[in-house]
């Protein structure tokens, strides 16, 4: 039997893991931009969920956040 320590390997390197907690933080401010604009009451309607920041700048965002994360996940570091 041989008594050698086995080192447990990631799956990614530092340097993905750190693209993909910024690629997640990314995503969450996209889906914190898209909240909002709804009434308090039923019967009125609020124009303020077709706003420039809920349409286009938090999907966009979202979007961008995903392709973050595909890119760290697909990030292959050099090894020596």
């Amino acid at each position: 039997m041989k008594n050698e320590e086995q080192k447990q390997e990631f799956l990614f390197d530092k340097i993905n893991y750190k693209i993909l907690l910024i690629g997640i933080g990314v995503i969450a401010l996209g889906f914190i931009l898209m909240s909002g604009g709804g009434s308090n009451d039923p019967k009125v309607f609020s124009e303020a969920i077709f706003d420039f920041r809920r349409i286009r700048l938090a999907p966009t965002t979202v979007l961008i956040g995903f392709g973050i994360t595909v890119y760290a996940i697909l990030k292959n570091p050099k090894k020596a």
